[in-house]
Order: structure tokens, then sequence, then C-alpha cells
């Protein structure tokens, strides 16, 4: 890919988790409880806001190396910059009811910005936005679809029912990113392959679907016979030890690369790979920091296009312009906000043309990669066997 991505990716893999402000990397440790740590000194304090800036987790934490750092690495980097602080809120449980009161926490610590990672929040976003209509919200992953579902809103409903004008949405073509991947690890040279989601959300989905285009593609048009992917949800995205044992006989039974896709899985994977001397493609971020056993990793630019959107709403006074304001925005390959990290990649057949040549083919559409998250409509495939497990 543009080396621009890589390179802000990389940027953000080498800076610390350090927080904005002077201290809030204690406030943040302790912002896994109900309440950050900021939140208690909000209530000895009326007149000076603690976060200006919050970011509220996915399932997960903020060091999963994926999609909850790198947000949140986004909200730290722009705050940096402008001499704001940030703090981040870990929901105690996956429920609406949790994730709306780290808002509410939030909001009352004098959040200007509340930005949420994940679609699982567009219940909560639908009941915050009206709530706080002078609060911006930003959510990554959660599309107007999710809105419109959460509001129970009919086909013929208006967006703007169901989607306020302090909300901004940004979602991203993972299936192209899951394309380039399948692609490259065929044109690579490995035909055992396996994909091992998280939950089966429509990020994920579109991932995998992507990487199984992608590979049935190259076996395809580079005449490689005798591919198969194996091909599996957890129900998770939290690392455990059934996660590492699955892996552990993937590889042990011959597969050599997995696309581990959805946070915290990736390090159940990691941990399998490295025993077993196996392969792995890392998600939504470059991960090959993990070790050299990363192939390549399947990325979108979190932390950019988080930096981007909210220096939007900063300059118009913390409210969003007509391009955010409402709006969901798809952010792929013609945006340079999807890819694979060339620089860093593990690959010795496949090229930095044919790489270059494939994107291409992407952001002017004579590659048009389907876009479906239809769990019981699975990618036609001719050339390659997929194996859906569990």
């Amino acid at each position: 890919m543009k080396k621009i991505l890589a390179l802000i990716m990389a940027g953000c893999m080498a800076l610390s988790l350090a927080a904005c402000s002077g201290d809030t990397s204690s406030a943040a440790s302790d912002a896994s409880s109900t309440t950050s740590g900021a939140t208690s000194e909000a209530s000895n304090t009326e007149t000076e806001a603690v976060t200006d800036i919050a970011f509220v987790t996915d399932v997960g934490n903020i060091d999963d190396q994926s999609f909850n750092q790198y947000t949140w690495q986004g909200v730290q980097d722009f705050c940096e910059a402008n001499g704001l602080a940030a703090n981040y809120y870990r929901p105690t449980e996956d429920s609406d009811a949790a994730r709306i009161e780290q808002v509410d926490n939030a909001v009352n610590d004098g959040a200007q910005v509340v930005v949420m990672a994940g679609y699982l929040f567009a219940s909560t976003l639908y009941d915050v936005q009206s709530r706080y209509p002078d609060i911006a919200f930003l959510a990554l992953d959660v599309s107007t679809d999710d809105m419109k579902g959460a509001a129970g809103a009919g086909d013929d409903a208006d967006v703007s029912e169901y989607v306020t004008t302090n909300t901004a949405l940004i979602t991203y073509k993972e299936e192209q990113a899951g394309y380039l991947a399948g692609y490259a690890a065929v044109a690579d040279g490995y035909t055992q392959l396996g994909f091992l989601g998280g939950m089966a959300v429509p990020a994920v989905i579109r991932y995998g679907y992507g990487f199984v285009q992608g590979a049935e593609a190259a076996a395809t048009e580079l005449g490689v016979e005798g591919v198969n992917i194996r091909y599996w949800y957890s129900g998770t995205f939290e690392a455990s030890d059934e996660i590492v044992s699955t892996m552990d006989s993937w590889y042990s039974t011959g597969t050599e690369v997995v696309f581990a896709c959805g946070g915290q899985v990736g390090n159940s994977c990691a941990a399998a790979a490295e025993t077993n001397n196996g392969k792995m493609i890392g998600v939504d971020v470059d991960q090959s920091n993990l070790g050299d056993f990363v192939v390549t990793s399947a990325m979108k630019a979190l932390a950019n296009s988080v930096n981007v959107a909210l220096t939007d709403c900063m300059a118009n006074d913390w409210t969003w312009s007509e391009t955010y304001a409402g709006q969901q925005s798809v952010l792929g390959a013609a945006e340079d906000c999807v890819g694979l990290p060339m620089e860093t990649s593990q690959f010795t057949t496949f090229t930095q043309e044919q790489y270059d040549t494939l994107f291409q083919e992407i952001v002017d559409g004579t590659l048009v990669v389907d876009d479906s998250f239809d769990q019981n409509v699975t990618p036609a495939v001719s050339a390659i066997t997929v194996s859906y497990e569990g």
C-alpha cells in the first residue's frame, strides 16, 4: 500500500500509551472500573473539566494491540497535539447499560467529545445523542443501518430520525483489506489458510469474507491448486485457553497461516503460532511487532481517521461540519484508509508491484470486493475450499 498508511501506523506503534494530560495514565488505568480515576476527582472539582475528549472502549481493553488500542491512540495523538485532556472509560460488562453508564461518566467529567468503538454501541449512541445534544459523538464501526436497527425505524425512515447532527459515524471497507491479505497469502505460496474471527459482527465478517474472496482470486488467476481455508468465529474478543487450543490444533494439523481478526483473540493466535512455528496475519493495525511469525496485517487507519474527525470538530467549535454531522463516512482504499504494510510484511514471493496493481484496481473500481456481511450467505468459491467450523 502507499507508504503513508504504514508510516501512520508505525508512528502510532512508537508512541507510548501515556495520557494526553500529565496524569491521565493513572486515571486511564483506573477507568477499567465503573468510573475512571478522573471521575472521582471531578466530584470534588466543579470548575475544571478532567476530560476534554473521552474514549469509551469496545469489548476488551486498550492494550489489545488492535481496535481499541489504536482508536485510543488517535484520541491521545489529537489531545497531545492540542493541549487537551483525554481519558478512556471501560464498560464493566458487555451491556447497553454498562456502556451508557460510562458515557454518562465521561460527560460528567466534562468531555466535549465522546468517541466510541464498535457496532455494539448503536443502541447506546441512539440513547445518549439526544440526551446530550451539546456533546459531539464519534462512533467507529457503527453504521446508519446499525442506528436504524437500534431505533426500530422503518425502511422508509429518514436518517435524521435516528442519527442526530451531533453524531458522526465512521465505518471502513474491511473487505478490501481482507481481500488484499487473502490474495497476498496465496500468491506468496501459502495453501493451508485459516480465518479466526472474534464475534461475528459486521466488520469481522467483512474482513473474513474479503479474505476468502482474495484467496479465491489468487488461486484462480495464478493457477494455485489445493488451497483450503479453515474458518471459525470464536464468539469473543477476549484471549482464551480455548482459542489457543484450537489454534494449536489447526497449526499442528497443517494450517500454515491464520488471519486473526478480533482484538485480543489475536494474542491467543500469536501464542499458538509461536509455539507451533506457524504464521499469522494481523488485523486493524501493523502487528509486525508481535514477532517474525506475523506475515502481514490487514489494516485500517484507525488513529488517523479519528485524528482527522476530531480536528474537524474542534475547528467548528466542538460541533461537526456538514461532512460529518449526522453522516456515515465509509473509508477504504480510495481514501488510503485500508491496506497492507508492505514495508514490514514478511513476503517471499508476493511483490510490491503485485500489491500496487491490486490496490490501484480497487481504488479505480476495476476490482470490486463484495461487502456482504450476512453470516448465512458466504462467498462463492470454485478454485478453493472453505471449511466453516463451529
